[in-house]
């Protein structure tokens, strides 16, 4: 198996208290409120953005972590669950307000659960689809998480 990519040589030792909350600037004004999300407030570029909508409430989403991938998760409406995993360490943080969003760095496993009714999760990603860019495996993840 030839290559050497880049995500082979990626740093892994992000931790769960690496992925931070984060603030969205508003603008408000008696017609209501305008959230802005410019290049100072995620740090890196959008490559790609997509929305969960109309997830059950006993669905759960994610159940993979990234390489090399960021991304920023806003709850656009209702609310729901992301749970954090670094290999160690669990983190539950709920997102329900559209004014916060949740950086989750590269090397972190994440999970989506427990949904509201009418919940609407926004994804900022720093890089487009990539297949191998997922490690959908709890266990090969953990192995990714040790070298």
């Amino acid at each position: 198996m030839a290559s050497n990519t880049s995500s082979e040589n990626i740093k892994v030792t992000n931790m769960v208290n690496d992925c931070l909350i984060m603030e969205i600037r508003n603008i408000k004004d008696p017609r209501g409120t305008i959230a802005v999300i410019e290049k100072e407030v995620i740090p890196f570029d959008a490559k790609r953005v997509y929305y969960l909508y109309d997830v059950p409430s006993d669905a759960t989403r994610g159940g993979h972590a990234h390489k090399e991938l960021y991304q920023f998760l806003i709850a656009i409406s209702g609310s729901f669950d992301v749970i954090l995993h670094d290999g160690t360490n669990p983190k539950k943080v709920t997102l329900n307000k559209p004014n916060k969003g949740l950086l989750i760095k590269p090397g972190i496993w994440r999970e989506l659960e427990n949904f509201s009714s009418g919940a609407v999760c926004l994804v900022i990603a720093s890089e487009v689809f990539k297949e191998d860019d997922y490690i959908r495996d709890f266990e090969k993840f953990k192995l990714f998480k040790s070298r």
